[in-house]
C-alpha cells in the first residue's frame, strides 16, 4: 500500500512564504507524474500544480507566479513553495499522483491569516 507523507504547513501572515513537502514510500514515485491539491472549507479538492516524472510542470491560474512545484526523485519527494500567500490559499494540501490512483495522505493545514 503506497504512502504519502505531506509536511511543512502552518500559520502565515498575508505575504509570507511556505514550503511543503510530500514524501511517498514507493520507488515508482520517480515514473509517476505528481500533484499538489488543495482543499479548502466547504469547498471540492482542486488541483494547484503538477509536475511530470521529467520535471515539466503546470499551474493552476489562481497561484502562477507564486507558487513553485519540484521533486527529488531520489528522495521520493515533490515539493510544492508558495510564496506571496494570500488569505484565499488556506486549505489543507494533498499531494497524490495526477491520476489520483494512491490512497490519499493525512495532507497539511496552511493557513493564512494577519
Amino acid at each position: 500500500q503506497v504512502q504519502v507523507v505531506e509536511s511543512g504547513g502552518g500559520l502565515v501572515q498575508p505575504g509570507g512564504s511556505l514550503r511543503l513537502s510530500c514524501v511517498a514510500s514507493t520507488s515508482i514515485f520517480s515514473m509517476k507524474a505528481m500533484g499538489w491539491y488543495r482543499q479548502a472549507p466547504g469547498k471540492q479538492r482542486e488541483l494547484v500544480a503538477r509536475i511530470t516524472y521529467g520535471g515539466s510542470v503546470n499551474y493552476a491560474d489562481f497561484v502562477k507566479g507564486r507558487f513553485t512545484i519540484s521533486r527529488d526523485n531520489a528522495k521520493k519527494t515533490v515539493y510544492l513553495q508558495m510564496n506571496s500567500l494570500k488569505p484565499e490559499d488556506t486549505a489543507v494540501y494533498y499531494c497524490n499522483t495526477l491520476s489520483m490512483a494512491w490512497p490519499w495522505g493525512q495532507g497539511t493545514q496552511v493557513t493564512v491569516s494577519s
